[in-house]
């Protein structure tokens, strides 16, 4: 079986800041890639850059989690969908997100990542008054 890619992609170096934090947590991620738009960049530039990313892959193997549904990176890679690129792509990318991603990656079972993304954001000062009563 081809190992999945999981490429990251952001306004800003977000990507490479959640790559490198699930990095301390999971230790390195060979399979994980960051493609960051920067404000120096059109979305031409960054198309390129994604594209030049995922050159040599088979698209059916790579996952990509874009930062905000809307935003440029997102467009970019849903524009490349809809051309026929059979990505898979997930936008509100988040640390708990990526986690469980590398965790169903290396346990070899199917996860319901996006769940555990969701269920990662926490009010935490709500659930502590809670618990003072």
């Amino acid at each position: 079986m081809a190992k999945n890619e999981l490429i990251l992609i952001s306004h800003g170096s977000m990507a490479e800041g959640v790559k490198a934090s699930a990095e301390l947590i999971m230790g390195e991620q060979e399979h994980v890639h960051a493609v960051c738009l920067l404000p120096s960049e059109s979305p031409a530039d960054f198309k390129q850059k994604f594209e030049k990313e995922i050159a040599g892959v088979n698209p059916e193997n790579i996952t990509v989690f874009a930062d905000l549904m809307g935003g440029t990176p997102a467009n970019v890679v849903s524009q490349l969908i809809m051309a026929g690129e059979q990505l898979h792509l997930i936008a509100g990318m988040n640390l708990p997100l990526v986690i469980e991603w590398l965790n169903s990656q290396m346990n070899g079972i199917d996860s319901d990542y996006i769940t555990a993304g969701k269920a990662g954001m926490v009010d935490v000062s709500k659930m502590l008054a809670k618990m003072k009563k």
